[in-house]
Parts: C-alpha cells; sequence; structure tokens
C-alpha cells in the first residue's frame, strides 16, 4: 500500500514528530549549565528561555483555535516542521552569528517554540482522527514516542559530547535539525483526516464557556507543570545540586525520566481497556508527589535520581490521559478543543519551571527548593479529577 492511503505511515510521520517535540524541548536544558560556561547566562535567563519557548507555544496555541478551521492541517503541520528545523539549527548558528549570544539563543527559542507549538496542536488530533478502535491505546502509543525521542536526543547528545567535546555543541544542533526537515516531505504525502467537518465541531467560546472543559484545562496545566518542572531542570540539579557528572547526570536524571514515561505510555496503552482512566491518572498524581519528595528531600544523590526517575513514569500518562478523556467528554470538541488543550498545557509547561527556577534563584540557587514549590501541581491535579468526576456523574457519563 502507497504512502497516499496507508494511515500506518500517518501514525509513523506522527511518531517523528513527537520525536522532533522531544528535540526542540530536550536539547537545549541539556546545555543550561553550558550556557552559563560559555555565555555567562545565570539562572534567571535560564528560566527566561524556558518561559520564553513555551509562552510562544502558548500563543501558537492560541492562534491555532482560529486557524485550523481556515488552513488544512497537512499545511500546518509541515510548517510546524519547517519552524522546527530552522529552529534547531538556529541554536548552533544564531548565538555566534548576533553581537549578543543570549539574543540569538531566544531567536532560536522563539522560532522552535512556533515549530513545537504546532505539532503539540496538530499531532493528538491527526492520530485520532486515524481510524483506529482504542482511541485511548492509540493515544499513550503516540505520546510514548515524545519519551523515547528524549531517550535518543538525550543518549545521542550524551554521547556526542564524550566523543567530541561539549564546545563542538552548535554542530549537534545542525544534526538534530535533519529529522524535523525529512518529516516535512513525509506529512506532505500521507493521509490526513479531521475528527470533524468544517462547522460542527464546537467553538472557541462556546468551549470557553463549558465547565467540564474548564476542569480539563486545569488538568492539562498540572499535567504540563508537573512533567516539565522535573525534566527541564533534572539536568541541572544532577549536576550541581546531586553532585553526579554531567554524563553520569544526564543518563540517570532527564534519560531515565524520560524512559520510565515512555514506559508508563506504553503500558497504560496496553492496559487502556481495562482502566478507569481518571482513577488511573489520580494514583499517578500521588506517585509524582511522592516522587518529586524523594528527589528534593533525601539527602542520598542515588535516591534523589531515583526520584526523578520516578517522577517521568508518573507523569507519563497525565497529558495523553487527559487529551483521551476530552475526546470522551467533549466528542464534537474538534481540532480547536486539542489547540485550547494545548495552550492550557504549554501554559503549565511555562509556569511550572519557571515557579522552580525563580524559587531556586532566590533559595540562593538551590534547585531543590525551587522544585518543592512544584509539588502543589500534581496536589491541584487530583481535586481536579475529583471535580471532572462530580461534574460527570451529573451529566451522565
Amino acid at each position: 500500500m502507497s504512502v497516499r492511503n496507508s494511515y500506518k505511515h500517518t501514525a509513523a510521520a506522527c511518531y517523528i514528530g513527537y520525536i522532533t517535540q522531544a528535540a526542540v524541548n530536550i536539547f537545549p536544558p541539556l546545555l543550561f549549565v553550558q550556557f552559563g560556561t560559555e555565555y555567562g547566562t545565570d539562572l534567571v535567563r535560564i528560566s527566561l528561555l524556558i518561559s520564553i519557548n513555551f509562552g510562544t507555544q502558548l500563543l501558537v496555541d492560541l492562534i491555532s483555535a482560529k486557524l485550523t478551521d481556515r488552513v488544512s492541517e497537512r499545511t500546518l503541520i509541515c510548517a510546524a516542521h519547517v519552524f522546527a528545523a530552522l529552529g534547531l539549527a538556529g541554536y548552533g548558528v544564531l548565538p555566534e552569528l548576533l553581537p549578543d549570544p543570549y539574543a540569538g539563543l531566544v531567536a532560536a527559542n522563539v522560532i522552535c517554540a512556533i515549530g513545537g507549538g504546532l505539532t503539540e496542536v496538530l499531532i493528538s488530533p491527526i492520530i485520532e482522527a486515524c481510524p483506529t478502535e482504542n482511541k485511548s491505546a492509540s493515544m499513550s502509543l503516540l505520546h510514548s514516542f515524545y519519551c523515547w525521542g528524549s531517550v535518543g536526543v538525550t543518549a545521542l547528545s550524551t554521547l556526542f559530547f564524550v566523543l567530541f567535546g561539549i564546545g563542538n555543541w552548535h554542530i549537534l544542533a545542525c544534526v538534530w535539525a535533519v529529522i524535523p526537515f525529512f518529516n516535512i516531505f513525509y506529512f506532505a504525502l500521507v493521509p490526513i483526516s479531521r475528527l470533524t467537518e468544517n462547522g460542527e465541531g464546537m467553538r472557541v467560546r462556546e468551549l470557553l464557556k463549558n465547565r467540564t472543559f474548564l476542569l480539563l484545562a486545569v488538568l492539562m496545566i498540572c499535567a504540563g507543570a508537573s512533567e516539565l518542572a522535573m525534566s527541564q531542570w533534572a539536568s541541572a540539579l544532577a549536576e550541581t545540586g546531586l553532585g553526579v557528572t554531567k554524563t553520569v547526570g544526564d543518563l540517570l536524571g532527564p534519560c531515565a525520566f524520560a524512559v520510565l514515561m515512555g514506559t508508563a505510555r506504553l503500558f497504560h496503552s496496553k492496559i487502556a481497556a481495562k482502566t478507569d482512566l481518571s482513577l488511573y491518572i489520580g494514583a499517578c498524581a500521588l506517585l509524582c508527589i511522592l516522587s518529586y519528595a524523594v528527589t528534593v528531600f533525601s539527602p542520598i544523590p542515588p535516591l534523589g535520581i531515583i526520584g526523578c526517575a520516578l517522577c517521568g513514569f508518573s507523569v507519563g500518562v497525565m497529558w495523553p490521559g487527559t487529551f483521551s478523556r476530552a475526546s470522551g467528554l467533549l466528542p464534537k470538541g474538534g481540532t480547536a478543543m486539542f489547540a485550547l488543550l494545548a495552550l492550557a498545557g504549554d501554559l503549565g509547561c511555562m509556569s511550572g519551571p519557571a515557579l522552580a527556577g525563580i524559587v531556586s534563584d532566590a533559595s540562593g540557587g538551590d534547585l531543590r527548593k525551587g522544585l518543592a514549590t512544584a509539588m502543589i501541581f500534581p496536589a491541584l491535579m487530583i481535586a481536579g479529577l475529583l471535580l471532572l468526576r462530580k461534574t460527570g456523574q451529573k451529566n451522565g457519563k
């Protein structure tokens, strides 16, 4: 069967899209300490990079909620990969070209974030519209590729740094840009369906007035914050707070985090048909609180690394699980609903790491104290799930 007629190729292109998303979000944090060494970038400005990244993605999500009814998914997803390729290559080039290297980092960050924002909005509804039987399992499997991409980016980047030196990271940035460049042409060929026909989906204003949707948006904020507060700071925490080398810290910190997050999503894709999704997400939120506590309060570095990795498993189902609950509770939500939920998730992705960075800087650079404040997000997620269950019971769902 040709590429144009096979939804298996659509799924494969989506998987590569999430690997691209992983490169956009995971590669720069591996260099946070290097940015400080090479360019004199302090924790506040690094925190600002994280905020700019997800703030830009948030703005793109907001625009996309309106744009998806006017522009085809194929056009938008190809454009997303153009921006991702240019942004990743920009990390390697722009800091050296511009008079202020930090301005180069910001520019590359924004370009990447545009691609990342469009990807996040479009990939999930594209896979949801594919003709598969178990939508929840398909969603978890899709999102697991973000994790495997994170593992690959972390492990291969670490190997590159060991073999060629971290000072050559500019070259590696350009190498990672090849992945989204290839996927531009793949997405141009595969079949892409729509969740709803034009005019049938819920409008943005209608969604914003819906209590169920608003609760789902809160869950997405908490999911993004719980995941990214740990993953964005894991490398720096391992290197500066847990007293291990960068190589060991990257492999046992963010890499283990991503492996267990992917494992959690694969595991859920196997048991999705037999599991109460809300209860499963709630149990994972409790595990998330425990993992944060182990990471920040343990006096023994190996236990801190274990806590970081365990956090990856605990947050695995939060994001795709909330998407699946949204599809079940609001089947007419359409791409606009996914765009607004992605916006909420990116708001969490921006606020979680930023809060941790700000508190850490105010505490004299103590990342443990910063991450301790992020425990509020999985706690809020549990409260949101309870309210969502009550709302669903009232509506007979």
